[in-house]
This record gives C-alpha cells, structure tokens and sequence, in this order.
C-alpha cells in the first residue's frame, strides 16, 4: 500500500525512503533496485572519474528502471576539486529531476539546478547547516546523526536529538 506524504508525493515514490547516497556502491545496480523496491534509489556522482561517465551511468540506471531516481552531489574539501557544475549540467541534461546534495555548502550547485526545475534533497548534520540549506532553497532535508555512518560531521550528535532540534 502506497504512502500519501509530501516526500512521496513530490518524488513520485510510493514508499518515503531515500536511499542516499554511497562511495563505491551508489551505482545504477543499487539506485534501480530500491527505486523498483517503491523508494528513491540514488546515484553517486562523484564514484564516477568524470561527467561523461555520469551520463553513462544514468543511461544505464534508465534502462533498469521506470521508477524516479536521483543522483547525489557530494562538496567535499579538496585541494583540486571536481568540476561540480559540469556533473550538475548533466544530471540536467540527462532530465533527472531529483539530486541529494552533501558535504560543504552547495549553493553554487543549488542555484543551477533550481533554474532547471529539479528538486533538492539536501543530507545535514547539524542544525546550522539545516538553517543554511533552507535558506538556500532546498526542498527537502534529510538529517544524518552519529548513527548513519558515512560523512557524519565533527559531533556526535544521534538522530533522534537533531531530527527533535530540527523539529523546532
């Protein structure tokens, strides 16, 4: 039986899980199961050498599944780092409607992909940074304690403490 909240609503998923996304497995194998599972599978952008190979990989992922995906755009901190608008334009491009966003602040990223009609997800763990994505334009947030492993920020602050914090 189908979920009827604005995440499932907006998202044109039946269930309201998002996958999220994930270093080396954050693939169209994995984004195609749990989209054809009812939730919103995701892509990882950056496990991918350059944007063309983004392209193929969405391609594929299109092949595998009718149901909505989306592809993460993580910012971290580096010395050189990747070309964040050339993988923006392509999820653009490629007609992908939804992108989870993480990491360092994505605004310059936020603002190319809202001129193009796409949702934005955007992974926080902290409330400051919920504030700032807010600001930004996001739609929705997705708040990631200690627990979720990955990219969990400095603190060791659990979901149930920031998702009430964020509540308010």
């Amino acid at each position: 039986m189908p979920f009827n909240t604005e995440l499932t609503r907006r998202l044109g998923i039946k269930v309201p899980i998002v996958q999220g996304g994930m270093q080396h497995v954050g693939t169209a194998d994995l984004a195609s199961a749990v989209s054809n599972a009812g939730a919103l599978g995701i892509i990882t952008a950056l496990i991918f050498p350059t944007p063309e190979e983004l392209r193929k990989e969405i391609r594929r992922c299109k092949t595998l599944t009718k149901y909505p995906f989306a592809v993460n755009i993580t910012l971290l901190p580096a010395l050189v780092p990747p070309d964040y608008g050339a993988y923006a334009q392509v999820v653009i491009d490629e007609g992908i409607r939804i992108v989870e966003t993480a990491g360092n602040s994505p605004g310059p990223v936020i603002k190319q992909l809202k001129a193009a009609g796409v949702t934005i997800l955007h992974k926080c763990t902290t409330i400051r940074h919920a504030q700032s994505a807010v600001k930004l334009g996001v739609d929705f947030l997705s708040i990631d304690g200690f627990e979720c492993a990955g990219h969990v920020g400095e603190s060791d602050i659990t979901n149930f403490i920031l998702l009430s914090r964020a509540r308010q």
